[in-house]
């Protein structure tokens, strides 16, 4: 029985140090291997959407469509393979999973899947592009990534506001939409109140495509009113954005990711994981 224990003691002992060497290289950009892993990685990615972009020309699908179809099975083995390498290495992998870059992992792999049951689906790989968003940490660009930290903090901090303006638009598209249903009518367009909601979206947005525009004075005082309206709402979000921003603090921060959660952002001094509290 002890020797057993002993056994199977060394066996769990080597297969945390394995876990630790995977996420040395596919999380860290420390060591030589780690850069290699995640400049190869990038490499790999922007030539799978190359290849995708290629193979949606028709003359280069129609003469190098099965050699397109190889190298996207290719690619994606080779993503699911790190993806599940990903998971494996860290000690909280449902976390990882469920991280910003865990989610863009699992949807860069999934199109190619689920074009043996959707055709078409496949070109939704170009998601992929997102993942090249790890550049900043390869090339220790430090200052690059407080500043995502700090958008990323006075977003999540702004989100209830931005919501509840947002729900405000609806609210006030909704009455517009109506009014120049009720004012125009059909026959200048303006057909039902969904539509003229559509309407109100493009005209307060100040997008105006012009497909569908009031004909009477008070329909046109309306749009007036509402191109007017657009302009004032546009500052509204960049407002409250802005205002969470400087409330950010700043303090710089390394490139180590958590042994736990895989989540970087850390102080330089920190010594445990601001996310998960694992030792860093």
């Amino acid at each position: 029985m002890g020797g057993r224990g002993v056994k199977l003691g060394k066996r769990g002992h080597s297969r945390s140090l394995i876990r630790q060497k995977l996420h040395e290289i596919i999380f860290e950009a420390d060591t030589p291997l780690g850069k290699l892993f995640d400049i190869g990685l990038i490499v790999c990615i922007l030539f799978s959407v190359v290849v995708v972009m290629l193979d949606s020309i028709q003359a280069y699908q129609e003469k190098y469509g099965a050699l397109f179809l190889v190298l996207e099975w290719v690619f994606t083995v080779l993503f699911t393979i790190e993806y599940i390498l990903r998971l494996y290495s860290v000690d909280k992998p449902l976390r990882y999973a469920r991280s910003f870059f865990g989610i863009v992992d699992l949807l860069a792999i999934l199109p190619t899947y689920l074009s043996l049951f959707l055709p078409g689906t496949q070109f939704l790989v170009v998601i992929r592009t997102l993942r090249t968003m790890r550049v900043w940490r390869i090339l220790k660009l430090g200052h690059y990534i407080t500043e995502i930290i700090q958008l990323k903090t006075a977003l999540r901090a702004s989100i209830r506001k931005v919501t509840v303006f947002l729900f405000a638009v609806m609210a006030m598209v909704v009455i517009l939409g109506s009014l120049m249903y009720i004012v125009e009518g059909g026959k200048n367009g303006f057909t039902s109140i969904p539509r003229s909601v559509y309407w109100a979206i493009v005209t307060l947005t100040t997008v105006g495509y012009g497909d569908i525009s009031p004909k009477t004075n008070v329909g046109q005082f309306l749009a007036a009113l509402a191109m007017i309206l657009g302009y004032a709402i546009i500052a509204v979000p960049t407002g409250i954005v802005s205002v969470e921003m400087a409330n950010v603090a700043r303090a710089p921060v390394s490139t180590q990711a958590c042994p736990s959660c895989s989540l970087d952002g850390h102080a330089v001094d920190a010594s445990f994981c601001k996310y998960c509290g694992a030792s860093l």
